[in-house]
Order: C-alpha cells, then structure tokens, then sequence
C-alpha cells in the first residue's frame, strides 16, 4: 500500500441508556442463578475488569429479560440503522465529504443478522450513489474493526483517489443469555457494550493517519478459543480463558512480521493502536512488548468508558488517540485487534 492511502476522519456513537460499575454488581446477583461463592468470584472480577460504565441501546430492566430471536433481530436491525446513519453523518461531516463522494461502504458487525444488509438500508437513507460498492463484513467478530480498514485501503490501493467509509456497529446486549451461567457468558456481561464507530480511508490528498500495510494471521487450531453459537434463544457467546495466553505466546510474532516487510522493527513503533478486548488482554501484550499503560493509555481509556465493543472497539481507541494524543509527524503506529478464528488484523499506519 502506498502513503497516500490516508484515514481522513473518525467518529463514534453511543446508545442512550448507561450502566455503571455499581449497576452490575447489584443486578448480578438478581439476574443470574449462582451460588454465593461464585457470585463473589464474580464481583471480585467486576472490581479488576477496570470496566468503569458501558452504554446499551436497552435499559437494564429489558436486557436481561428473555426475548424470542426474532424480537432480538428486529431490534438489531433498528438500532444499528440508527446508530450507523449517526456515526456515518458524523464521520462524513468531520471529512467534509458527502454521502456521494464515497465509492466504497464498509459496514462490519458481529452481533446480529439483518438482510439487506446495513449498507443497502444506509445508501437508501443517506443519498449515497446507488453504484456505490458494498462490502458487509460479519463474521471476524472483534478483528472486524481492523480487518475493515485494512480491506478499504486495498480497495482504494486498487482505484487510486477513491473513497472508502466504513462502519462498525455493535450490540453486544442484544446476546445477553440470563439462563447461561457459563464463565465465558458471565465474563462477557461484564465487558461488552453497544456502540458504532466509523472512518474515513481515501487516495485523495487529505490529512490523517497514512496507511502503510496490512496484514492477516489465522492461528491453528485455535477454533474454539472465541465466536458465537447461534441457537434458538438467539447468541451464546464462546470466549476461552486462554485468549490472554494465546495472544501472549503469539503477539511479538504477529507484529514482527507484520513490521519486517517494512524493515521496522517494534522499537520504531511510537503509537500502538489495541483493541481492548479486556484487562488480562491488555496487560499480556504490555508485558510480552515492554509496553506501560500510559503507552497504551487510550487502550485503557476507552475499555473503562465503553467497554468491549466487539469489531468498534479499535476504531474508538483510534478515534482517542487522534483527539488527545500527540504522536510525532512521520512516526509509526500499529493498529491491532483479535477475533474468531483465533485470528489477529494488523494495520500499519504513519503519522501525519
């Protein structure tokens, strides 16, 4: 990919209704049928998650009601059109552009079906042009963020001075399981919330983050580590409790060789751009790169304000480090995130 392959323009959205730290420890209890050790185990994990309030299309009241799969994706499909149309009209206005200007619409999401797909519902609604190519990503779960921006830049790579949006939306309440009492299921009530984040790509002469190269890693027999099962109450959530090891084991591999093409290596990056999958996540790839939490600040930041928002999380922690950090003109930044598969999307970037 060439340097004038840029990222004009981010923005974020997030739904109505908030919950606190204090919120999910006093409907924990309530909601879900344990016994008191383990509900004590529970909270001790709430008080390290450093997940401080999330946000939720929903109230907490109607969350953890069950509902029928087709309540559940009436709802999805709502939603996300609403909070797609926001942060799309958000991130066209902070590039300048219009609707029409753009050639290629990215829209990612993991957490529900709809179809036609957001990008036909949005290109409808928003005076987009009909020939406008569409590109729905929907299963690479929390990599989807990534993998987004990664596919948009090879599309504009191969049509110099076009333009890409793309759109991630997440509702990761809408898979709440109240009857599920597996660790994975009651780990990620913990960490998930609602959200939707967008970014401009472009081959015109515009200011931001350059995009150098991208790269793909599917990890073997890893299947198992992460994803959704689809039954007829609607998303059970699979989430290992050795993703912190696997990416441990891996990251420093990952991100070499996603820097040797480049003849970088980890010390030339200035500004590492992390999804934050959860606290154990985030502070194994600090320990594996000699990494402190202020490197990784806006990593932090953004799990303790929003928690995990699945394939959006990355472009928040994007978003965050454009509006209060200070990376020096012409250094390097490396855009990472990890999903199903076990998988991890890499997206090497120059500060502008």
């Amino acid at each position: 990919m060439d340097h004038s392959i840029s990222i004009a323009a981010t923005s974020t959205a997030l739904p109505p209704h908030e919950i606190g730290f204090d919120d999910v420890k006093r409907y924990f209890g309530s909601t879900f049928a344990i016994d008191e050790r383990r509900l004590n185990a529970m909270m001790s994990i709430v008080d390290n998650s450093q997940v401080q309030r999330r946000f939720f299309i929903h109230p907490v009241d109607y969350i953890i009601e069950p509902r029928p799969l087709e309540t559940l994706t009436r709802e999805y499909q709502e939603h996300a059109i609403r909070l797609g149309h926001e942060v799309a009209e958000s991130c066209l206005r902070k590039a300048g552009l219009a609707p029409s200007d753009i050639d290629l619409l990215v829209t990612v999401s993991c957490t529900g079906v709809m179809i036609p797909s957001l990008d036909a519902h949005l290109i409808n609604m928003m005076g987009f042009r009909p020939e406008t190519r569409r590109l729905p990503i929907t299963e690479l779960g929390c990599a989807g963020g990534a993998a987004a921006v990664a596919r948009a830049a090879d599309y504009v790579r191969a049509y110099p001075g076009s333009t890409a949006l793309v759109i991630a939306v997440e509702l990761p309440s809408l898979t709440f399981q109240r009857g599920d009492t597996s660790q994975a299921n009651l780990i990620s009530t913990i960490l998930f919330g609602d959200g939707a984040a967008a970014a401009v790509v472009t081959g015109r002469a515009m200011r931001g983050p350059k995009i150098l190269d991208a790269a793909s890693f599917l990890l073997p027999n890893t299947l198992g580590a992460m994803g959704f099962d689809l039954k007829g109450d609607g998303f059970h959530i699979v989430l290992s409790k050795d993703v912190p090891q696997l990416i441990r084991e891996r990251i420093k591999n990952i991100f070499c060789a996603t820097l040797v093409k480049r003849g970088l290596q980890l010390g030339d990056i200035a500004a590492f751009i992390l999804h934050p999958g959860g606290q154990r996540l985030l502070l194994a790839i600090q320990e594996e790169l000699g990494l402190t939490n202020d490197d990784t600040r806006p990593s932090w930041n953004v799990l303790r304000d929003c928690g995990n928002q699945s394939s959006a999380s990355v472009l928040f922690v994007l978003d965050e480090w454009l509006r209060t950090r200070t990376v020096p003109h012409g250094a390097h930044a490396l855009m990472a995130a990890f999903g199903p598969g076990f998988s991890a999307e890499t997206v090497l970037l120059e500060w502008d």
